[in-house]
This record gives structure tokens, C-alpha cells and sequence, in this order.
């Protein structure tokens, strides 16, 4: 490993003494911006491929039971990666080796879970896509998201940059899913991904085919993003205990240890459940949203087609809803400067909480749901942009109680949310429109005078609840957490020690070399 990452073409092309633009846009705005795209656009739309491509509700329960369980193997694929970046010493680093292991995986878990063999045996399917679907998120995606989230702590000491870095890789995000997946996709891909048949039900062939061609468009994106990400970062802080020779000392910390210093530090178990909640509500409300843009709109169920007609408003609807996020980065950075993390997240929260009730107003109204999102959507701007850097207040904050850093194990469970709630945001939602008997082709009803084809009653309630109302919910529940997270007013005292105590391993060092050289001498 020390050969491989000595190459001088693997070494970092971001400067070695402070962040300067390159690493910013490369580093931790383009590069995860084209390696998220994937999980983004899956996040959307791959339940349903599953349902409306694949069938997979003929399958039962297992359609229901197939993300659930498989959020164990996902947490335990993040807490695996990141035991491993704890214990890792390259001259790249600890977090940023894993990056380039994701790269293969990701490619190949890409492609696969797009293949799924339509003609085989539904046991054979079913086999498949349980294998291609923990492949993705249980091996390729903790590899890239457990390393990518360790990046912002481990980037360097100075806080204000810190944060910079955090907003820009936290707006990498918002784009990929928000930008990518809410907007542009829908609009330049959703037709292409769900042909609409003479009939105007979906050419489930066709559709199939187009899917296999984006999954290898999705798999070397991903690639090319997450190389750019390797090459554009730099693991400061790391380099930093090694030039103090300390870097044995993360080595000889049990993980055990990592766990009780975590589990004992009231903010971080604050923060951990701030992050599962607010993640939780968010990928519920993006993997139901095709759903409630086909089948709720009455201006949908009356078009002449209905696909395209719902690609549209999904589209609009992700750049209405998506617009404050790409406004709000401009003032984010300063506004949390200036008020604090915590405070600007508080009454984000609340904004997007009254956004939910105003969208119950008028449920098929899509000015309305737009008037509602909108309000969301600006409420949720702070946690999109600083929450990793309020992680990172506490991981510097435990670091100056503890004397060391659990970036590994934080992190770990930091990406599991992100990739395993995805699985457990898709069970939640196919839970609700399996008990509320959602129909993939819908059922005989009438609009306006016109006949269509909706769904039942229960199963609209249930996209209500999974669309417009989870989001809401869980940000009135992290709110609550919120209230007890006053990490920032020690993060003076906290640098000051963290640095006091380096420097007293420097000069503990110094003194062993020049002890060492008089020796020598003698």
C-alpha cells in the first residue's frame, strides 16, 4: 500500500498548507457531486424501477422486508470501513485509500443492479437483486460515503475553512439530488427511463432497456467523481499527528474504546440522532416523490400523458423546491458565522414544519404542495450545509477531552444513516403503499368529469404521509435534540487544548531526537 500511494500519480494535487480553490471545486464540489449522482437518481427513482420495471411487488413481502433487513448489513459494511480508516497510515492518509477502493465497486455495482435478468425465475430475481442491491449499498457505497464524510474533520484545524468545506461538500449533495435527481432528470431522463406503451401504460421492455445503458452512463460517473475527490483532497489533521509521530496512537485505541468515548459524550448522541432523523425524514420524502408527482396531481390524471405530464411537475417541483437550496448556500456560511450552527438550524426546522402543514391544505393542489416545499425546503438549508461541520465541532470537541479522535467510528455511523436509511426509507414507503394497495397500473376513477386511472383512497393518504409529512415530522424531532447541542461555545477552549497538547508532543519529540543524536555523538 505505502508503493501504491507513493506513485507520484496518486498523490494529492491539493496544496499541502491551507485549502485553496482547486481542492474546494474539484475536491468537495464537482467530484462528489458526479460520484453521488447515482445514489441520488436511486434514491428517486430505483423503488420505482423495482416496482413499475421490474414487477417487484409480485414478489410480497419481500419487496417490504429486502431494504429493512438489509440496513444491518449496510450499518455493519459503514462500521467495518470505518474500523479500518481508524487504523489506516498511508501517505495519503487514513480515509482517503478508501476512495479508491470504491471506485471498482462502485462500477460494478452500478451495472449489475441495472441487470437484474427479467427472464429468469422470480427466485433467481429475487437473488439477484438482493445480492446487487447490498452490493451497492452495503460494500460500494460505504467504502466511498464512511471515507468522503471523514474528509471535512480531517481537512484541516482552521474552523472557518472547515466550514467552507463542509457547505461546498455538503452542496454537492443538494445539487446531485437536488439539481440531478429532482430537476434535470425528470425532465431530459424520466420518459426515456418509463416508456409510455400505445396504451399509455409503461413498455416495461423498453423501459428495461433504456435503464441498463444509464446504469453504465451512472457507473463511470461515478468512477470519474470519485477520482477527482481522491486526487483534490488532503487529510491535513492526519498529517499532522504523523509528523508529530504520534501515529501509532489511533492504532493501540481498541475500537471498544472509540465506542465508550462516543456513547458517553452527550453531544455526539445528540448529534448521531439529529443526523439518523433528519436523514430518515429527507430520503422517505425523495424516494416517494415520482410517486406523488404520477399519481396525486389531478392536472396529471387528466393529461392526455400522464408520464410525461408528471416529469414535468416532478421536475418543476424539484427546481421550485430546489431553488432556496441553491439561493441559501450564498448565505448560509456567513449566517451561521455570525448566529452559530445550532441557532440557524432551529429555526430552519420550524420554517419546514409549518412548510408541512401548509401542504395539507390542498393535497392535489400542485400550487399549493409547491407553496408548502418551497417553505421545506428553505427550512432545511441550514442542516443541509453545516450539519457535517457540527459533527466535526464535536469530534474536536471530544478530541480535546479524550485525546484522541474517533473520525473513524463517527463517520462510520455518520454514512450508515446515509446509505442504510435509504434502505429503510424505501421499506418504510413500500410498506405504506403495500397495506394501502397501490396499484402500478392504477384504478378506474373520475376527475372532473373525465374518466382516469388513480389510485385508491388509502394508498393517496399513504403518499401524503410519506411525502409531505415525513420530512416535517422528522425535523420537529431533531429540533428537540437541538435544544440540548450547545458544542460551539467550547470550540476555543477545545483548539486551544487540542493545540497545546500538540505541541507538547512536539517538543516531546524534538527532545527525544536531540537526546538520541547525542548519543550518537558520544
Amino acid at each position: 500500500m505505502e508503493k501504491l500511494f507513493n506513485n507520484p500519480i496518486m498523490r494529492s494535487k491539493a496544496s499541502p498548507s491551507e485549502v485553496k480553490i482547486p481542492e474546494m471545486a474539484l475536491g468537495y464540489l464537482l467530484g462528489p457531486l458526479c460520484a453521488m449522482l447515482a445514489n441520488s437518481i436511486f434514491g428517486a427513482y430505483l423503488n420505482r424501477y423495482y416496482v413499475d420495471v421490474l414487477g417487484w411487488t409480485k414478489f410480497g413481502a419481500f419487496a417490504t422486508l429486502l431494504p429493512i433487513v438489509s440496513v444491518a448489513l449496510v450499518i455493519a459494511g459503514n462500521l467495518y470501513v470505518g474500523q479500518l480508516i481508524d487504523k489506516t497510515r498511508t501517505p495519503a492518509g487514513k480515509a482517503r485509500p478508501y476512495l479508491v477502493l470504491a471506485a471498482p465497486f462502485s462500477v460494478l455495482a452500478v451495472i449489475l443492479m441495472l441487470s437484474t435478468p427479467t427472464g429468469a425465475a422470480d427466485a433467481i430475481q429475487m437473488v439477484w437483486i438482493a445480492v446487487t442491491y447490498n452490493l451497492f449499498y452495503a460494500v460500494a457505497y460505504p467504502c466511498y460515503y464512511t471515507a468522503h464524510s471523514s474528509l471535512v474533520p480531517l481537512s484541516t484545524r482552521d474552523a472557518d475553512k472547515r466550514n467552507l468545506l463542509a457547505t461546498l461538500s455538503n452542496a454537492s449533495m443538494v445539487a446531485s439530488a437536488g439539481l440531478g435527481a429532482s430537476i434535470l432528470v425528470p425532465v431530459l431522463l424520466q420518459p426515456f427511463m418509463f416508456v409510455t406503451g400505445a396504451d399509455g401504460s409503461i413498455d416495461i421492455s423498453a423501459s428495461y432497456a433504456n435503464w441498463r445503458v444509464l446504469g453504465i452512463a451512472l457507473a463511470i460517473l461515478s468512477a470519474v467523481g470519485i477520482m477527482l475527490e481522491y486526487w483534490f483532497t488532503r487529510e491535513r489533521v492526519t498529517e499532522e499527528t504523523a509528523a508529530a509521530d504520534t501515529s501509532s496512537q489511533a492504532d493501540v485505541i481498541p475500537m471498544k474504546d472509540h465506542i465508550k468515548a462516543c456513547l458517553h459524550e452527550k453531544y455526539w448522541v445528540l448529534v448521531i440522532l439529529l443526523v439518523f432523523f433528519y436523514q430518515l425524514g429527507q430520503l422517505i420524502k425523495n424516494g416517494s416523490m415520482s410517486f406523488y408527482a404520477r399519481w396525486m396531481f389531478d392536472s396529471v390524471l387528466t393529461s392526455a400523458d400522464p408520464e410525461t405530464a408528471s416529469s414535468q411537475l416532478m421536475s418543476l417541483l424539484g427546481l421550485i423546491g430546489g431553488l432556496p437550496s441553491a439561493i441559501g448556500m450564498l448565505f448560509v456560511y456567513p449566517l451561521t458565522t455570525k448566529f452559530g450552527k445550532v441557532r440557524c438550524m432551529l429555526v430552519g426546522f420550524v420554517i419546514t414544519v409549518i412548510g408541512g402543514v401548509i401542504t395539507l391544505l390542498n393535497v392535489h393542489s400542485f400550487p399549493v404542495v409547491c407553496a408548502g416545499v418551497v417553505l421545506k425546503s428553505a427550512g432545511v438549508i441550514p442542516a443541509q450545509y453545516v450539519l457535517l461541520a457540527l459533527v466535526s465541532d464535536v469530534l474536536d470537541h471530544m478530541e480535546a477531552k479524550n485525546g484522541f479522535r474517533s473520525d473513524g467510528f463517527t463517520m462510520s455511523i455518520y454514512s450508515a444513516f446515509m446509505a442504510g436509511m435509504a434502505g429503510l426509507a424505501l421499506g418504510i414507503i413500500n410498506g405504506f403503499l403495500t397495506v394501502t394497495g397501490y396499484d402500478a397500473s392504477g384504478v378506474a376513477a373520475v376527475i372532473d368529469g373525465v374518466n382516469v386511472l388513480a389510485q385508491p383512497a388509502a394508498a393517496q393518504t399513504a403518499m401524503v404521509a410519506v411525502y409531505l409529512l415525513a420530512d416535517a415530522v422528522a425535523c420537529a424531532i431533531g429540533a428537540i435534540f437541538l435544544l440540548r447541542v450547545d458544542v460551539e461555545k467550547y470550540s476555543a477552549e477545545d483548539q486551544r487544548v487540542i493545540a497545546e497538547r500538540q505541541g507538547a508532543t512536539d517538543a516531546a519529540a524534538a527532545d527525544g531526537a536531540a537526546a538520541i543524536a547525542e548519543v550518537a555523538d558520544a
